[in-house]
């Protein structure tokens, strides 16, 4: 079985396939950045990144908390640890009129349910009728924004073939759109996605023609596996890399604030 096929609890064998993504995610996060944090998976990287390399990382959220230390996974952007944790709590304007629309924000860490050969992101509906849909999503909230405006945006998501799909069924947060150049003929402020992690490996835009190009897999992972969880023609980089295995301390770090959110 593939680190790919396990997404079970941890166990005493070694890291899920969860858990080395988000422990890859965590390692592209350094310094003094100020990320604006989307719940779920992006939200667990963020912080297994302040609790281990990088302390000084500005976790912004939604809701208006700058600088949240929370000591577990908060379940929404609304719970009461990331206030009681922030350096401030500012209002929601304030926050995207302020610090997101002006391109303060380093990073935008989102996830997705779908996303394309060229980044763009669904969370709003699968299916082509946007009125009659297969599935109904929980929407947009500010994601579009953010990954307009922050400077860069990092993706992590996990991969199958019906969340790495050729074309968005609805395209929530604009990633790249066609190719290369369309966000600059949007007048859009922010680079878009330059990072996308997944549970089989890392994907990075080509500079010519920013498609997504598989840049690493991780332990275990072959490229067809890769290929089998892509709904399109994957790009290789030609000095494919594999990313180094979660360190004892990193996994530790990451099963006690998933222990401390039971």
């Amino acid at each position: 079985m593939s680190p790919a096929q396990d997404t079970g609890p941890a166990s005493d064998t070694g890291p899920t396939s969860d858990e080395v993504m988000a422990v890859a995610a965590a390692r592209a996060l350094s310094g003094r950045q100020r990320v604006f944090v989307g719940i779920g998976l992006p939200s667990t990287a963020a912080n297994l990144a302040r609790r281990t390399h990088a302390p000084d990382l500005v976790l912004v959220y939604e809701s208006g908390t700058l600088g949240s230390k929370p000591d577990r996974l908060p379940a929404s952007i609304g719970d009461g640890v990331l206030a009681e944790t922030a350096d401030a709590v500012i209002s929601v304007p304030e926050v995207f009129n302020y610090w997101l629309q002006p391109g303060r924000i380093d990073v935008g860490f989102l996830g997705a349910a779908q996303l394309d050969r060229f980044g763009n992101i669904n969370t709003t509906v699968i299916g082509s009728d946007y009125h009659h849909p297969k599935v109904r999503l929980p929407g947009a909230g500010g994601a579009p924004e953010i990954a307009a405006s922050c400077r860069e945006v990092y993706v992590v998501v996990r991969q199958s073939s019906r969340s790495f799909v050729d074309r968005v069924d609805f395209v929530t947060s604009f990633g790249h759109g066609r190719g290369k150049g369309d966000r600059e003929r949007l007048g859009l402020r922010g680079a878009g996605p330059t990072l996308v992690i997944t549970d089989l490996g890392v994907f990075r835009p080509d500079p010519e023609t920013a498609e997504l190009v598989l840049t690493a897999v991780h332990e275990g992972v072959t490229v067809d596996d890769v290929r089998a969880a892509t709904g399109w023609d994957l790009k290789v980089a030609p000095d494919l890399d594999r990313t180094p295995p979660p360190t004892d301390q990193e996994l530790a770090a990451l099963r006690a604030l998933k222990e401390a959110s039971k």
